[in-house]
């Protein structure tokens, strides 16, 4: 999201709150997220899938709700008019292919009409499916979930991304050769593939509250949250959907300092610090193990600006919309052990992982037939739940290495703390309790963390091993 896309949403928004009544303004939310689908969607070299890929991302969504909405209480008719609505706005896009070079919504120029027509006419025909659907319903929760997760490994895999890109060139009539895995540039899926999975699982599970089909599209394509979070859970969205009253004149300035903090974070300290942030180049240039010290913590504060800039930006727009949406950083450089950190870092992420990963796997293994020591239940839970984290961002061994050293870190925490807890009255109170303990702490956690940072931010595992030995004193 660019500066651009921030402000046209925050005087969107803004006019909104003056004009719209709750129930526009429920609508207004659901139209905006729909259509900044295609706003958003940056250009790929991939022939109008700067159209398709956005569409799909609204079909596998409506799909999902067609799969798990509760059908005691039939389609209402809001529910047939935001079906409709759905249905009919690719088509409007499309029309859009008339309009001169440059009025186009999308980031290219809209495929051919009748290929809309299909699209929309399959969405329509689903929609009026219940009884079908109900049947099998159940199978098809695991096949969508499949195709999710098909979708994100392709996605998050270079050799698969590859192969998929040159496939769909044959399909559109360009050269496949020069096939690259960044044709396949597929706005916001890894948070909407979250949102979905998290439907489907509590659908199978039976926790899924109903949710009307205006409230589950706006949830899971909201247009603050779709391309960088924070993920927020169904029930609670749509509660907030449909209570949301105008906000207050504070907490619409409120929001409105959020956006001007989450701009600055973003657009003048993260950019700032990503000139002298760790890159590959600038591993490769430096040769002062000090400076490579600079680089590593310079991209750690980049990394934190980013992602809490983009955060703010979020959450203020929500707050003068009259949706909050879930906070996902509280000062987490400021934590004294990397439990703490990772229960205030990307917290959504950390929860949604913990919620769907951590606990079932933790609780199967307990309820196992094998007998295996609490300890090493722990060590497995963490290992599978951070190296899942760590793939989540990209399916590379750097990525897999970065979530492995945070398990192994939350390992030994873990133990640690286990072990103070059965001294603690043999301990005095003041080792817990002193500004020195706690400045030891806090400079431990951190830079545990800004040295995993080295696997996030370089491209191989033989980069990433040398730049630490430099950091040490080796590998001159």
């Amino acid at each position: 999201m660019t500066l651009i896309h921030i402000l046209i949403f925050s005087l969107l928004v803004s006019a909104l709150v003056l004009t719209a009544s709750q129930r526009w303004r429920r609508w207004s939310l659901f139209i905006i997220s729909l259509v900044s689908v295609y706003w958003l969607q940056p250009a790929v070299s991939l022939r109008q899938f700067s159209f398709w890929f956005p569409t799909a991302s609204i079909g596998l969504t409506v799909i999902a709700w067609l799969v798990t909405r509760h059908r005691e209480k039939g389609l209402s008719r809001e529910d047939l008019a935001a079906l409709l609505f759905t249905a009919l706005l690719p088509l409007l896009i499309s029309l859009s292919r008339f309009l001169p070079e440059g009025w186009q919504l999308t980031a290219s120029r809209p495929p051919s009409i009748y290929l809309v027509v299909i699209v929309g006419s399959i969405l329509v025909i689903l929609g009026f499916a219940g009884e079908w659907l109900e049947k099998w319903s159940r199978l098809m929760s695991v096949l969508l979930a499949v195709i999710v997760i098909g979708v994100f490994i392709v996605l998050k895999i270079e050799t698969l991304s590859v192969w998929a890109s040159s496939l769909l060139r044959g399909v559109t009539g360009q050269s496949r050769n020069l096939a690259a895995s960044t044709d396949l540039y597929w706005l916001g899926f890894s948070y909407i593939a979250l949102r979905l999975l998290h439907v489907l699982r509590d659908y199978q599970s039976g926790r899924l509250p109903a949710v009307s089909f205006l409230d589950f599209l706006t949830f899971v394509l909201f247009f603050p949250a779709i391309t960088a979070g924070p993920i927020d859970r169904v029930e609670k969205f749509a509660s907030k959907m449909q209570n949301a009253v105008a906000p207050t004149a504070s907490e619409y300035f409120s929001g409105a300092k959020r956006i001007v903090l989450g701009i600055f974070q973003k657009f003048v300290l993260a950019d700032g610090l990503a000139i002298i942030a760790l890159n590959s180049t600038n591993a490769v240039l430096t040769r002062s193990v000090p400076w490579l010290w600079v680089l590593v913590f310079a991209f750690s504060l980049r990394l934190y600006f980013d992602f809490s800039g983009y955060t703010d930006v979020a959450v203020g727009i929500g707050l003068i919309s009259g949706i909050q949406l879930p906070e996902n950083f509280d000062r987490p450089y400021l934590k004294t052990n990397i439990g703490i950190f990772w229960n205030s870092w990307h917290m959504t992420l950390a929860n949604w992982f913990r919620a769907y990963v951590f606990n079932p796997l933790t609780r199967a293994l307990r309820k196992g037939r094998l007998k295996i020591k609490p300890a090493l239940i722990i060590l497995i839970g963490q290992l599978v739940t951070m190296t899942l984290i760590g793939l989540w961002h990209g399916v590379t061994w750097n990525f897999a290495l970065w979530g492995i050293w945070h398990a192994v870190g939350l390992f030994i925490h873990n133990r640690w703390a286990v072990f103070l807890n059965a001294r603690r009255d043999r301990i005095p109170s003041a080792f817990y309790t002193s500004k020195a303990m706690r400045a030891l702490s806090l400079i431990l956690t951190f830079n545990f963390v800004a040295l995993g940072w080295v696997w996030f931010a370089l491209p191989s595992v033989q980069m990433s091993w040398e730049i630490l030995m430099r950091m040490f004193g080796g590998y001159r």
